[in-house]
């Protein structure tokens, strides 16, 4: 099949052999490696992002996704979703060209940082790539004179209080300076074209799209006022990668359905754009990490005794990943990773109270502590699941290692669907930038609840 991702590019697994059987293999081949040295790898199933797409379009059939580059660069991410259709949401320079690397047009990217080199913005000119955000009056003055055709998203802040990442606090304008903004980009010949808003990760109440998607109305209304041609809405990202989220991403779509035929109903001739990245990736990727090193510590606390009774001892496991490389979600997303053991314990073995902490040579590079686990050694595997955010790439400054390596599997079930599918839409292709909304034997079929709808806040 001619396109962005082809059979070389992972490994193709029959139904019933999962990732896991898939790094049973892989862990066994590093262990009897003849190198003294092993590095942490990750297993991708990319048949797993074709699912997580399938269910986006059905979850929300009038938004065009664009993938969020600094979430997961990897080649076969960027790869598959390519080949999905999907746009890229890019921040810098490099991530630009990495995407149009694999042959993904300038038309399907969205420079979307609302605070940009100068020397980037005339990259972006270059290479054709026109849509750009801002949300200040210095980023108008860089475009006027480095990227006059570019046409402009006006991003806007979100009340993200309660989000785990609040990005309103570093990007977004206010609504009551949205409209200066929009009359200085008027007389400097900018064309804005749209809004966007971003209401952080991990927000927990998904009213807070709708409440923004609200606001976004009320500054087209100003940007059609003043004579901008207003028709790009970009509902920005911060949707749930996993299943156990605090909020399922069914009822988040909802939410933002039941606003967007209020607010931009059907047939309005608005483009509606979604910026993911977790959603994607976290479920897909599983990491495998060797523990390097350990020590007993005895504790020294007459009356307390371990589960089966014995000597209250603690073990510290070292690793050769820590929090400042791939787990790093535990200092910026406060999650306490949960290792899986490669080699399942018997019930008769006693568990201990363990902690596990990454290579750096201080008290803060804790990777998960409180654990109970039985008696592990030095050259043995755990296995982290949802790691496909924010983790390749980050391979600790402090290890010594290379980003760790990453195997790509897809089942061949996955790719027979995808084949179908996409040659179905190649035959039917005759506009540029549009994403097909494929469907296959991967259906949703929860009940979504109509979420509540919001007015405008009003502009003091």
């Amino acid at each position: 099949m001619a396109g962005y991702l082809s059979e070389a590019d992972f490994v193709m697994v029959e139904e019933g052999f999962s990732t896991r059987d898939l790094l049973k293999e892989l862990t066994l081949g590093a262990s009897e490696a003849t190198t003294d040295e092993v590095a942490a790898f990750f297993v991708a199933d990319l048949g797993a992002i074709v699912r997580k797409h399938f269910c986006f379009l059905k979850c929300l059939p009038r938004v065009r996704p664009f993938y969020a580059v600094k979430c997961n660069s990897s080649p076969g991410v960027l790869k598959v979703l390519a080949q999905l259709g999907l746009g890229f949401s890019c921040a810098n320079k490099a991530e630009m060209e990495l995407v149009q690397h694999i042959g993904v047009p300038a038309s399907k990217i969205i420079y979307a940082n609302p605070c940009k080199q100068v020397a980037q913005i005339k990259y972006a000119a270059k290479h054709g790539i026109r849509l750009l955000s801002f949300d200040n009056e210095m980023e108008l003055a860089k475009v006027v004179k480095s990227h006059p055709s570019a046409k402009m998203v006006l991003c806007i802040a979100t009340d993200d209080s309660h989000s785990l990442s609040r990005l309103s606090l570093k990007f977004g304008v206010s609504l009551k300076s949205c409209r200066h903004l929009l009359e200085n980009a008027k007389k400097s010949h900018v064309e804005v074209v749209g809004v966007s808003f971003h209401i952080g990760s991990g927000c927990p109440d998904p009213k807070a799209y709708a409440q923004s998607i609200a606001d976004v109305r009320l500054v087209f209304e100003m940007g059609t006022e003043l004579g901008h041609k207003m028709h790009v809405l970009d509902l920005g990202g911060g949707f749930p990668g996993t299943e156990g989220a605090k909020v399922r991403f069914e009822e988040i779509a909802s939410v933002i359905n039941s606003a967007l035929d209020l607010y931009f109903p059907e047939g309005c001739g608005v483009d509606i754009l979604a910026e993911l990245g977790r959603y994607y990736v976290t479920s897909a990727f599983t990491v495998a990490v060797s523990i390097i090193a350990k020590k007993e510590v005895l504790l020294d606390q007459p009356g307390r005794e371990e589960e089966n009774g014995s000597t209250t001892k603690t073990i510290v496991y070292h690793l050769d990943e820590g929090v400042y490389g791939i787990f790093n979600s535990v200092l910026f997303d406060n999650i306490c990773p949960t290792p899986i053991l490669q080699k399942k314990p018997s019930t008769e073995q006693p568990l201990y109270s363990s902690s596990l902490w990454g290579p750096a040579v201080d008290g803060c590079d804790c990777v998960a502590e409180g654990l109970w686990l039985p008696q592990l050694h030095v050259g043995d595997w755990l296995v982290f699941d949802n790691m496909g955010a924010y983790t390749v790439g980050m391979g600790s400054p402090f290890g010594g290692t290379q980003a760790c390596h990453i195997t790509y599997a897809m089942s061949r079930v996955a790719w027979e669907a995808l084949r179908r599918q996409l040659m179905a839409a190649e035959q039917e292709d005759d506009a540029e930038g549009v994403c097909k909304p494929l469907s296959c034997g991967w259906e949703i079929t929860d009940t979504l609840c109509v979420g509540p709808v919001f007015t405008p806040a009003s502009i003091m």
